[in-house]
């Protein structure tokens, strides 16, 4: 075991450093040398205690790091590789991965912090099936961030679909133009819940509707399930534990390589490991202005 740094937090309101040891190398993983870490809204939301607290082993799951050791059984990935992510601890200097929890990815830049653009790619995979029974119906996607960007522009890339898209949220106008919606007027097929507010009690579904929760809801989540129940609603709950998640790495990876995903202006900040890595944490709590998503940086 192998003494080294970690990020760290105890849900009373800031992130610390401690030691983290990195357990012995098993044969179906590889270690990895962090190199950047995503600071996800589900890491802020469990400093304040706003989300359940994790143990420490499980804070920071945006890795992109360099491999510097692989088990006897790995056979996708080399030393030297770079490799996105979902493994915990990404906070840590160094951290092993199960095969399966990772992919490779073509260089060490922001836009290869593949995780989060990956959870949206698979909220497509797991939803499929359902989302082409339901084509050329209204789909309103609730939330109009990062997430909701992406999950967007998967859709619009497959040709499986034509859905009549609106977006219910304030940010990204330039972005989603007449798409953007003050509230969910109308009647949809589909509904996308990237927010895990009471907003969607009030949205009204047709028969045989399908609602993606896409979100961790918040403690007073409101469900109107007679409703749901009278329509015959379908619920999908896509998490990046579904068996389906690697997959979503992979294509992920591949539809940033190609620019089929458009990341600019996301990653709008970063932060030294070394010397102002506490500024990340706050500024993602506060969201000062210009800000999109932040990543600490590993000299």
């Amino acid at each position: 075991m192998q003494p080294v740094r970690q990020l760290f937090t105890d849900g009373t309101g800031e992130f610390f450093e401690k030691d983290y040891l990195v357990p012995m190398l098993l044969r179906n993983e590889i270690r990895v040398r962090s190199i950047m870490t995503g600071i996800c809204r589900s890491d802020v939301d469990m400093m304040t205690g706003d989300f359940t607290l994790l143990p420490p082993n499980m804070h920071g799951h945006e890795g992109l790091g360099q491999v510097i050791a692989v088990g006897n059984d790995i056979d996708d990935c080399v030393s030297g590789d770079y490799v996105a992510t979902r493994g915990e601890p990404a906070y840590a200097d160094m951290y092993n991965c199960a095969k399966g929890t990772y992919c490779v990815v073509p260089e060490a830049k922001p836009e290869y912090i593949i995780e989060p653009v990956a959870c949206a790619v698979n909220m497509e995979m797991v939803c499929h099936d359902e989302l082409k029974q339901r084509d050329g119906g209204k789909m309103l996607i609730i939330g109009t961030g990062f997430l909701a960007k992406v999950f967007h522009q998967t859709v619009l890339q497959s040709s499986d679909y034509s859905y009549d898209i609106s977006v219910l949220g304030k940010s990204n106008a330039d972005y989603w133009g007449n798409a953007l919606v003050n509230t969910g007027q109308d009647v949809y097929d589909v509904v996308v819940d990237l927010k895990g507010s009471n907003i969607i009690k009030d949205v009204k579904v047709n028969p045989n509707a399908m609602l993606i929760l896409a979100s961790a809801p918040h403690r007073e989540y409101n469900f109107p399930f007679e409703d749901w129940l009278w329509n015959n609603v379908t619920i999908k709950m896509p998490s990046p534990r579904a068996e389906t998640f690697h997959n979503a790495m992979k294509s992920a990876t591949e539809m940033v390589s190609h620019g089929k995903i458009n990341l600019d202006n996301v990653w709008t900040n970063s932060y030294n490991r070394e010397t102002n890595w506490k500024q990340g944490f706050s500024d993602a709590l506060d969201r000062p202005a210009n800000y999109s998503r932040g990543y600490i940086k590993w000299n």
